[in-house]
Order: structure tokens, then sequence, then C-alpha cells
């Protein structure tokens, strides 16, 4: 049976993600202290990476315990420190001096700040999946090699499952309905295969175009799209990882926790 060995928390929206062995689902089904700040504009809108490519050169860390967040700018060795309440005015003044516009932090400790606030619970990929896609990226076609490893920075996944390549799709249905699965006895509704914005697309350290990666990206899954994935949402291909709501929630997931889905490929299913 699949199980979770992966569990990555992202404290503010668009950092880096912090590693950690267990979680608590808040009642709205987010994980607690996952995109609980975010980052926006003069306008309101977010300072994200979809926004804005230098997001990707900041350096993050958070410390669960302390509250306190750490960040450096790619290639500085020292890092500043804040805690992100009672400091909110020097980390702002930090972010403005890096971008160079006005930026406020904001806070929301029920909901965090997910992109789909329809489907706001984790989401979902398997190691199977990261390792196939990355097959997709292997350098022989004269561009850089993307591993796994990087794929997990560029895709940005609460919950990585210890399975075979592209079991998450069984996890969805059509446009109308969702499929019930369980992660360590919690209930968990797959919603849809995650729609992906031009993030991947870059270079995780630099934010750097990778040319071609959107294009060999749909290429290759539309070729290797299993047989149980529900094509209603297929509109397009550039779409990957499996967005969620939890009616289990609140609750609490640890790595190790067993995934269990009733929805099972046909034998003849390829």
């Amino acid at each position: 049976m699949p199980t979770l060995s992966e569990i990555r928390v992202y404290p503010v929206k668009s950092l880096d993600p912090e590693p950690v062995e267990s979680v608590r689902l808040a009642d709205s089904g987010a994980i607690e202290s996952d995109r609980r700040y975010a980052l926006f504009d003069a306008d309101g809108d977010y300072v994200n990476g979809k926004n804005e490519r230098r997001v990707h050169r900041i350096r993050s860390a958070f410390d669960f315990e302390s509250g306190e967040l750490r960040l450096r700018e790619r290639g500085d060795d020292e890092w500043t420190r804040f805690d992100p309440d009672a400091d909110r005015s020097e980390l702002e003044a930090w972010f403005e001096d890096f971008f160079g516009y006005d930026v406020t932090v904001r806070r929301d400790d029920e909901q965090g700040y997910p992109d789909d606030t329809s489907a706001g619970g984790p989401t979902l990929i398997s190691t199977g999946t990261l390792a196939a896609v990355a097959s997709w990226f292997d350098g022989d076609s004269g561009r850089p090699a993307v591993d796994a490893a990087e794929l997990r920075r560029r895709f940005r996944p609460n919950l990585v499952v210890d399975a075979p390549a592209f079991w998450e799709d069984r996890l969805y249905a059509d446009r109308e309905s969702t499929v019930g699965f369980s992660v360590g006895g919690v209930a968990f509704a797959g919603v849809n295969p995650c729609q992906r914005c031009v993030v991947p697309t870059r270079d995780p350290d630099t934010g750097e175009a990778d040319d071609g990666f959107r294009e060999r990206f749909v290429e290759r899954r539309r070729a290797t799209l299993p047989d149980w994935a529900d094509r209603d949402w297929y509109d397009h291909f550039y779409r990957l990882m499996v967005n969620t709501r939890v009616p289990g929630a609140p609750a609490t997931l640890s790595v190790g926790d067993r995934v269990a889905c009733d929805r099972e490929p046909a034998a003849d299913a390829v």
C-alpha cells in the first residue's frame, strides 16, 4: 500500500519549503502554517513566482518552534532574522529593498493563501511521478537535465506519496465529482489535477526561463497520461499533482501514514 513519504510546508507563499515529520490540518483542511504568510504589492496583488521572477532568488528558512523567519538573497552567506509578526515593519522593509517597491506581508491562520481556494487541502504527488517526469528532462535533447529533487522545488507539492508513476491520477473524477481516499485514516477528497503556472518552467534558484520546458512537458504528459485519469479535466495537458479537500479535518498527518484509495485502475490499464 502507498505510504506518505514526505511532508513539505511553505510558511511563506512562494518561498522555500520546510520538510516536517507531521502536520496538523486546520478545520478548513489546509495544513496549519502552510502559506500562512503572503506578500502583496500596493495594488493588493500577490508578489509571488507567477508575477515576480526575482522571488526565486530569495532563500528562506522557518523555525516552527520559535516562529523565526530567516531570509537571504541567493549568493549571500548571511541570514537576516525576523519575527514575522513582531518585526512586520522590518520584514516588509527587507522585501521592499529587495524588490524596489512597496510590499505588505499578511497572515491568515485558518486557510492560508492557496492558489485554489475551492480545493485548499494539501496538494499531492507520487515519488514515481516525479521520477517519470524527471526522465523527460534527462539532458538527451540538448537542454539541461532536471532531476526529481529539482522537480519537487518546481512543482511545490505538500504531500509526496511513495507510489508508482501517476498513481495520484486516480484521485480525481469528472468536474462534477470528487474521489474519496484517506491518508493515515483521515478522509480526503481528490478534486482535480493541478493546472500549472509559469513557475515550473523556471530555474528554482535564479528564476531564469527554462526554454522548451512547458512544450516538452505537455508533449510527454499527453503521451503518458494513464487510462485511469479522467480526461474531463484535460482541456490542456499542462497539469500535474492533485488538489484536495479534507472532510476529515481537523486532523494530524505523519510521514509513514498509509494512503488508501478504493478507486483502482482496471487490470489491463497501462
